[in-house]
């Protein structure tokens, strides 16, 4: 008897993280787009102020070596980096979401240049309270720009991949196959073949 009650608590566990799932067939994508506007500006909200004040604060005067204005966290150098690398990751993938859900919205060269003003205000933040070395800033450029490549080089991928579909007729698209030319076969895509979706 404890095992099926134990059996039906699990059942009904895994039940609750299927119905909370992204269902394309259910959820319609004003609403999806909405949840994912407010979890990426509640994402940049956090990751900005974290960067803004560090954790830990900042030194408050310029004893014992110290440097006033300065993080208190970089003391640890390896753990600092670590953590304004992973921040920076975060808040310039939030902005990219944000700036992607509302693209062609009214007003969205607006929110374009409040977003690029604040990783302009975020950098400067950063370079404020982060010690000397410059040469590892570097890194946190790189951090910066990683989520807006990344989103180039898959946009690339795929309008290429999207492409040689269109090159392929529509026997060749029905048996997903890898010639892109489509010169074994022979056969020409007609108009009529390119409107039919596979």
């Amino acid at each position: 008897m404890a095992s099926c009650v134990q059996l039906d608590k699990l059942k009904k566990s895994k039940s609750w993280f299927i119905n909370f799932q992204y269902n394309p067939k259910k959820d319609q994508a004003g609403d999806v787009r909405n949840i994912l506007l407010i979890v990426a500006t509640l994402i940049a909200a956090v990751t900005f102020q974290a960067g803004v004040n560090p954790p830990g604060g900042v030194w408050q005067d310029n004893t014992k070596g110290h440097v006033a204005g300065k993080a208190i966290y970089a003391s640890r150098e390896v753990e600092f980096y670590v953590f304004l690398i992973c921040n920076t990751v975060a808040l310039s993938t939030s902005v990219l979401v944000i700036m992607s859900l509302t693209y062609k919205f009214p007003f969205h060269l607006e929110v374009f240049v409040a977003t690029a003003s604040m990783l302009g205000t975020y950098a400067s933040a950063i370079f404020a309270v982060t010690p000397g070395d410059f040469f590892k800033y570097r890194y946190i450029l790189i951090a910066a720009a990683l989520p807006f490549v990344l989103r180039v080089l898959i946009y690339i991928v795929k309008s290429n991949a999207e492409e040689e579909q269109e090159n392929l007729c529509c026997k060749c698209r029905r048996e997903n196959s890898d010639d892109i030319s489509c010169r074994r076969c022979g056969s020409e895509i007609s108009k009529s073949a390119e409107d039919v979706k596979v």
